[in-house]
């Protein structure tokens, strides 16, 4: 017979297990946060971001001045992707290739973006991604509600 013994036993053994699978999350989340677009710095990558970020910083998101920017960008861009799962361009599937972990960056990344841009909000961030990288309605569910309930926005 399963008894009360029995079922404090089996929780408490699964409460630790959510906490152990959590520490490994929390843990992978810390190195990225510690190590985010560190391939900015590099050599391959400094003199393309020292000269667009200006431009991008100051540049309506999505319009045609700031896809200009991003054409010319291009090849800087290209080594970044290389260098940075967080951004769907490093997988040959876009974000189906992602993991959990990667997503989170993601959306921090993005966030953070629109943090220093000139007429920028996540939500039109998102939507921009959405038709940009065709994400799924459940995957722009996930992120708007992330923005809002998380970060109350």
């Amino acid at each position: 017979m399963y008894t009360q013994n029995d079922c404090i036993r089996d929780t408490t053994q699964h409460i630790e297990h959510v906490r152990e699978n959590l520490s490994i999350i929390i843990e992978q989340l810390h190195d990225r946060a510690q190590h985010h677009d560190e391939s900015k710095l590099s050599e391959a990558e400094i003199d393309g971001f020292t000269e667009y970020t200006p431009k991008l910083k100051n540049t309506e998101f999505g319009s045609e001045e700031y896809q200009s920017f991003l054409k010319e960008l291009k090849p800087v861009l290209t080594h970044h992707y290389q260098e940075n799962r967080h951004h769907p361009e490093h997988f040959s599937n876009g974000y189906r290739g992602m993991n959990l972990v990667d997503l989170v960056e993601m959306f921090c990344d993005w966030l953070a973006s629109t943090q220093r841009m000139a007429n920028s909000d996540i939500y039109k961030s998102i939507e921009h991604a959405q038709e940009r990288f065709a994400l799924s309605d459940d995957l722009v569910h996930i992120l708007k509600n992330t923005a809002k309930d998380v970060f109350r926005i």
